[in-house]
């Protein structure tokens, strides 16, 4: 055991609503797992069972006496104890069997949480043994993540959409100048489908189906063909409650997301509005950044170029954007300082 790893213990965490990622100093992201807890309950007390991957599994699958709980909820801590718990879990899990003193954490927050919000995610990490918790608006982690060079005095656009919220924002000179947070995100997609599936094939489906769908044949436009790729989906019968299994097309799917997707959309389309004309032509000019999970959904660029006439451009990682932001951000804290808030 090297005595580095006594002193530079510090973390940077994306709190995701779907996952949650941890970034080491010098060492760059180590842990990337679902943010799930899962419970055994015994007479009204809880006991973790299971975190991360093998309590994703227990979703939707769970007898009386387990709970799994997905501790967020549009970006923001939805359940305190089991947000603690996951956050406990997670930093130990970086830190095998190393004495570490505690670290320094910096994590990412939606722009739009409140500080009632923000004090909670703080409070959480504190609890979970960290020495210090910096915030850092989400938007801005993504923008240092795909590499856009937000400390220039030019525009620069991120649009985030993660598992809970879409973040759509105009960066310049290192900081926001005008951000918007939907809470609309990977979920209200799969809610989307199980929702549409529900009234137009009287099926039922459950929340790991739906994903499946989402992301194995999920887009956001209509395939030219009117049908586009299908898969085998499982799921009950609503008419005589027996299980069965139909096929379905990519057509349904983008049917389905068509609401979520507009939301989007028109997200982009008030950022754009509010932004001043200068910053304005400099997004013209370069383009639109798409970070995050739900940026991977098929053809979201080009359903978005499509309605904006902007050029959009997916960023090399979507998923691990934000994570390598704070990362960013904790390896060059004197450069980022201002956009770190220690105290609120």
């Amino acid at each position: 055991m090297a005595f580095g790893g006594l002193f530079s213990t510090d973390i940077a965490i994306d709190l995701g609503t779907a996952n949650t990622l941890i970034y080491v100093k010098g060492k760059g992201i180590i842990l990337n797992e679902p943010s799930v807890v899962a419970y055994h309950v015994k007479d009204g007390k809880r006991q973790v069972l299971a975190v991360g991957e093998d309590a994703k599994l227990m979703l939707g699958r769970t007898p009386g006496s387990i709970e799994a709980i997905r501790p967020m909820r549009e970006g923001v801590i939805a359940d305190f104890d089991s947000a603690e718990q996951m956050i406990k879990h997670f930093i130990k899990k970086v830190f095998k069997r190393t004495s570490f003193s505690k670290p320094k954490v910096i994590v990412c927050v939606p722009h739009g949480a409140t500080p009632v919000e923000k004090r909670a995610i703080r409070q959480s990490v504190l609890s979970a043994g960290a020495r210090k918790a910096g915030l850092i608006a989400e938007p801005i982690a993504a923008a240092i993540g795909a590499g856009m060079p937000i400390t220039e005095p030019t525009g620069s656009m991120v649009v985030d959409i993660g598992g809970g919220t879409t973040e759509v924002a105009v960066l310049s000179l290192g900081d926001v100048v005008y951000a918007r947070s939907v809470r609309i995100g990977g979920d209200r997609m799969d809610e989307a489908i199980i929702n549409y599936l529900r009234r137009n094939q009287n099926l039922l489906i459950g929340d790991s189906t739906a994903e499946r769908i989402k992301t194995s044949i999920g887009t956001a436009r209509m395939p030219d063909d009117g049908r586009g790729a299908t898969i085998m989906v499982r799921g009950r019968d609503l008419l005589n409650g027996i299980p069965k299994e139909i096929e379905i097309s990519q057509a349904m799917v983008a049917e389905a997301l068509t609401e979520p997707m507009q939301a989007i959309v028109e997200a982009v389309m008030v950022a754009l509005e509010a932004t001043p004309p200068d910053l304005a032509a400099d997004i013209v000019d370069r383009g639109v950044m798409l970070t995050g999970g739900g940026a991977m959904l098929g053809d979201l660029d080009l359903s978005l170029r499509e309605q904006t006439g902007l050029s959009i451009s997916l960023a090399d990682q979507p998923m691990s954007c934000v994570a390598l932001g704070t990362g960013k951000a904790l390896e060059f804290e004197k450069q980022l300082r201002h956009v770190i808030d220690y105290d609120s």
